[in-house]
C-alpha cells in the first residue's frame, strides 16, 4: 500500500488544546511560543480509505506554528520547520507530502520545501478550486441566482485560488469585481481575464465597497482576522469561504438570516476512514485540500500536482476527474462547522426576499406636504 502524509497546523491555540488536554491551564500567549518550539511532530494516523480502485493511508503531522505566527516569523525559520516535517514524513515511508493552511501559503508556495525533499510536495490547490467552484454553482442554483446574470465578487483574487477561480467563472457570469491590495496584480489578472474570456471585471482594494454588490461572493485571503462583517453583504448572497482562518465574521450567522455562508472545499472521502484526529469536521470528511493528496496516493500520481502560485485550469479539471473516479464529493453545504439543510436555505430565501422589498417601499413612499 502506498502511502501519503499532510501537514496541518494549528489555526488557534484552541487546536492546540483539543489535541493536548493539559495545554488548557496555560494562558493562550504563552501556549503558542512555548508549542512553537516544539519540532513537527506526527499527529495522527489515517487508515481505511478506500475506493473501487485502490486504497491508501497516511499520516497528519503538525507545523506548531499557528496563523499569526507563521506570517510574523522569519520567512526561512518558518520554512524549514515545514521542511523539517517533511522530512518526518519521508521517515514515516511517505511516499507523497501535502501542505494545509498557510503552510502552503508561506513563501513561494512549497517550491523550496519540494526542493529540499525527496518525496513530491502538492499544496492541494487545484482540487480546493474545482469544489469551490461547484460549492458556489449549486449554491447559486438553490438560492435562485442565475449565473448569467449574477454579479461576482473575489476576495483575495491574485492569490492562486482566487486568479484560476476567476478565470473559469468570467466566462459564466455577467459581472465580476476583483478585489486584492496589489493593484499591479489586479491590473495584469484583470487584462488576462478579458483576453481569455471577453469579460472586462472591475478591480479595487475596498472589499466593504466591492463585497455590497456581490451576489455571489468567494472569499480566499490568506488574512489572520476576519474580514466580511454582517453590514457588508446584500440580502440573498451567496458567501462561499474558502480561507482557513475564516474570512466571514460568525456575526454574519448569528446577525443576517437573509445570506447564505457557505465553507468551500469540503468532501466526504471514500471508504471507513478514520483520521483519529478532531479538526471539527463530521466524520469521514476532509478538506478537498487534504482530499487532493489522498487522490494522488489512491492513482499512484507521486508528484508534485500542485506546487506555486500559478494553478492551471487543467490541473483543476484534471483531479476533480479522479476525484469522481475515486468517489471523493462535496460533503453537501455546510456553514460555520455545521450541516444547512435545504429547509433552512429556503428560510434564507424568503427572508432575503423580505429584506429586499422593505428598501423598495421605503424608496417608493412620498410624504404629503401638510395643508395650511
Amino acid at each position: 500500500m502506498q502511502r501519503f502524509a499532510f501537514m496541518l497546523h494549528p489555526l488557534s491555540t484552541g487546536d492546540v488544546v483539543r489535541k493536548f488536554r493539559i495545554a488548557k491551564l496555560m494562558p493562550d500567549k504563552v501556549l503558542e511560543r512555548a508549542f512553537a518550539l516544539l519540532p513537527p511532530l506526527k499527529t495522527s494516523q489515517i487508515t481505511g480509505i478506500h475506493s473501487q480502485h485502490g486504497e491508501t493511508e497516511g499520516w497528519f503531522i503538525a507545523c506548531p506554528l499557528t496563523p499569526r505566527l507563521i506570517m510574523s516569523m522569519p520567512q526561512a525559520y518558518v520554512i524549514n520547520k515545514i521542511i523539517q516535517g517533511g522530512r518526518l514524513a519521508e521517515k514515516l515511508g511517505a511516499k507523497i507530502l501535502g501542505l494545509g493552511a498557510f503552510t502552503k501559503v508561506v513563501g513561494d508556495a512549497g517550491v523550496t520545501v519540494a526542493r529540499n525533499l525527496k518525496i513530491p510536495v502538492t499544496t492541494g490547490n487545484s482540487y480546493t478550486v474545482a469544489t469551490a467552484i461547484q460549492s458556489v454553482r449549486e449554491a447559486a442554483l438553490v438560492m435562485g441566482h442565475d449565473l448569467k446574470k449574477a454579479s461576482v465578487v473575489i476576495l483575495g483574487a491574485t492569490g492562486s485560488i482566487g486568479r484560476v477561480c476567476a478565470l473559469i467563472l468570467a466566462g459564466e457570469v455577467r459581472s465580476m469585481t476583483l478585489v486584492a491590495r496589489e493593484e499591479r496584480k489586479l491590473e495584469e489578472l484583470a487584462a488576462k481575464v478579458l483576453y481569455d474570456t471577453g469579460l472586462a471585471v472591475k478591480i479595487t482594494s475596498d472589499s466593504k465597497k466591492a463585497l455590497r454588490s456581490g451576489d455571489i461572493v468567494i472569499t480566499v485571503t490568506s488574512a489572520i482576522d476576519t474580514l466580511i462583517e454582517p453590514e457588508d453583504l446584500k440580502p440573498g448572497a451567496v458567501v462561499c469561504d474558502v480561507a482557513r482562518p475564516r474570512d466571514v465574521s460568525k456575526r454574519v450567522a448569528e446577525v443576517r438570516d437573509d445570506v447564505l455562508v457557505i465553507e468551500g472545499g469540503v468532501v466526504e472521502v471514500p471508504g471507513d476512514v478514520e483520521f483519529n484526529l478532531n479538526f471539527g469536521f463530521p466524520p469521514k470528511t476532509a478538506y478537498a485540500c487534504m482530499a487532493e493528496t489522498m487522490v494522488l496516493a489512491l492513482e499512484k500520481r507521486f508528484e508534485s500536482f500542485t506546487l506555486g502560485r500559478e494553478l492551471r485550469i487543467e490541473k483543476v479539471e484534471e483531479i476533480a476527474a479522479l476525484a469522481k473516479k475515486h468517489g471523493f464529493k462535496l460533503a453537501g453545504f455546510r456553514s460555520f462547522g455545521r450541516a444547512i439543510s435545504l429547509q433552512e436555505i429556503e428560510m434564507i430565501k424568503r427572508h432575503a426576499r423580505g429584506a429586499a422589498i422593505l428598501p423598495a417601499m421605503n424608496n417608493n413612499f412620498e410624504l404629503i406636504p401638510e395643508s395650511r
